[in-house]
């Protein structure tokens, strides 16, 4: 490409490296999704950004990467080794083609490959004068160039698609011509093939395989820069990040000592804020018991008394100030403010809530709850066959395949959405089938509250409080309108339906999907004793490690075998 020249004046002085946020505020219109956040990302951190979808964690990586100024505040970005940003749903010119989006994506590599073009021209037109300081400067930009990897870096993209599941794409082929997963993958290779110092990465793990996995974590194992990612994987969690970045409401917290150090210092909150709210409630029954004890006392005093050296009739009114009084009113006031700053109790770990003679499974334990028998269901461009299948109570199940293989179809069909072309499918009388699905349903109109109370049958009067007791939600947020909440929210809200129905098989698929991880390792909990049959699709990692005793049906081309 270039020819290699070395001079002893061209090596730099050490770079200054920094990248941080201060009081930095990113609004939308009337939303404001980050406000005065601090941030400070060290040359060797890696960084797990965590919180529910729409919280804000893809526009904080925005802001990190400079694509995003925010609306007050202050960016400090000076990285001399790059930054890469792999979204989660990258969005190309019209008309781009791969080559085209790969430019882009490799952005200051592809600009410093350009400059330091120009540099060599300027040294071949150098006069002897100026071709000493010309030299240097061409020394120096290639000396960034080569640390950046950037004579091989079309290579490396290459083999990072290939082991992203997207090889041998044409890069004349039209980008808009791949599907989403594809273009996500696609800037990941590239991202992680720039040599950056510093990498931003959007849900990188999601649809991968196995085997892609472990390479992109080999991959970024060997990575020597900064590391900031926005992940719902635990695995991934649990293994890469020093510290936890938690997006909630606008604000950040972070949490040192990895993902473990963030479940620790998550439960020690979660127990001060408990015991803050016990101190708060019994100052309540203090103070009210201070103030029914003097308003007795004051109504035991005689409104007249009997003066002294009189024998008749002559009374003095009672006086007002034997204390009782001025206690009384100090404690209204104490009373009052307490009642004007509650200390709420904090959000109780997801539970369900279902009454003990609903959770309680059908008569006959022994009968299985479903069959399935030589069943095969065809539709236009999907089908599924099932050679026999038997579900019993509290069986524990996992259903695994690739994208599309039709693991979604199979629990449509146990549900009773899609119903057999032929085969024998046998019900048990009464089942009662809760179903979680992969998608929420952006359809559904109302308050979070009044959603709850419509899908469930719960009288309206009760489903503040029914809604509340699973743990998912916070007081103020059961009153927003559904249309209103982040993608999160609303899967919570869908998990809380199911979590409160009457069900004696729970269908889940795939679970982990939008929730936080820590909602997810409650879920997980909360399952464990649960007497129902559960039957879970997923690719989360841990869960299915952590539910290596489940039995497994695998469907694959639209065959599942058990």
């Amino acid at each position: 490409m270039f020819p290699v020249l070395s001079t002893p004046s061209a090596t730099p002085a050490r770079a200054h490296r920094e990248c941080a946020l201060q009081a930095a505020s990113v609004r939308f219109a009337d939303h404001l999704v980050l406000d005065r956040i601090d941030l400070v990302v060290g040359p060797a951190d890696r960084l797990a950004v965590i919180g529910d979808n729409g919280a804000g964690k893809s526009t904080l990586l925005d802001v990190l990467a400079g694509t995003l100024l925010p609306t007050a505040g202050e960016v400090r970005l000076d990285l001399p080794g790059g930054v890469a940003h792999a979204r989660q749903n990258p969005v190309f010119a019209d008309g781009a083609t791969v080559a085209d989006a790969i430019d882009e994506l490799l952005g200051d590599l592809r600009a410093l490959e350009r400059d330091l073009g120009r540099a060599y021209d300027l040294l071949a037109a150098a006069g002897s004068a100026d071709r000493e300081p010309q030299m240097a400067a061409v020394a120096l930009l290639q000396d960034r160039f080569e640390s950046r990897g950037g004579y091989d870096v079309d290579r490396r993209i290459d083999t990072a698609l290939e082991q992203l599941g997207v090889g041998g794409v044409d890069r004349a082929r039209p980008v808009a011509a791949l599907s989403g997963g594809e273009r996500a993958r696609l800037a990941l290779a590239v991202a992680l093939s720039s040599g950056a110092e510093l990498l931003l990465l959007d849900e990188p793990t999601n649809d991968l395989d196995d085997r892609a996995l472990t390479w992109l974590e080999d991959r970024l194992a060997a990575h020597r820069g900064a590391l900031v990612v926005v992940t719902h994987d635990r695995d991934f969690l649990d293994r890469f990040a020093t510290a936890v970045v938690q997006v909630e409401e606008g604000r950040i917290r972070r949490y040192g000592d990895g993902y473990p150090g963030f479940l620790r210092a998550h439960e020690a909150e979660r127990r001060a804020a408990a015991a803050r709210h016990e101190d708060w409630k019994a100052e309540v029954a203090r103070t009210e018991s201070l103030l029914a004890a003097n308003a007795f006392r004051l109504q035991a005093i005689p409104r007249k008394l009997e003066l002294d050296g009189f024998g008749h009739g002559a009374f003095r009114a009672r006086s007002r100030d034997h204390g009782a009084v001025g206690r009384i009113r100090m404690a209204k006031e104490r009373l009052a403010r307490l009642r004007d700053n509650p200390c709420p109790p904090p959000p109780e770990p997801l539970q369900f809530v279902v009454a003990a003679e609903d959770r309680a499974p059908l008569d006959e334990p022994d009968e299985p709850l479903l069959t399935l028998d030589a069943v095969s269901f065809r539709e236009p461009g999907r089908r599924l066959d099932v050679s026999h299948w038997t579900i019993e109570s509290g069986s524990r199940w996992l259903v695994t395949g690739p994208n599309g293989a039709g693991k979604t179809t199979l629990l449509r069909l146990l549900v009773g959405e899609l119903l057999p072309a032929s085969g024998t499918f046998v019900r048990r009388d009464g089942l009662r089938i809760a179903f979680l699905r992969q998608e929420v349903d952006t359809r559904l109109r109302g308050t979070a509250v009044e959603v709850f109370a419509v899908r469930t049958g719960t009288p309206p009067v009760d489903a503040r409080d029914a809604l509340l007791a699973h743990g998912l939600f916070r007081g103020p947020e059961v009153d927003r309108d559904v249309q209103g909440l982040s993608v999160g929210q609303r899967r919570r809200l869908d998990l809380a339906v199911a979590l409160a129905s009457r069900f004696d098989l729970l269908l889940l698929d795939e679970p982990t999907n939008h929730l936080d991880p820590e909602l997810v390792e409650q879920l997980e909990g909360a399952l464990v004793d649960h007497p129902a049959a559960v039957v879970t699709v997923t690719h989360d990692r841990r869960w299915r490690r952590h539910a290596a005793d489940a039995r497994c049906v695998r469907v694959d081309e639209g065959v599942a075998t058990t």
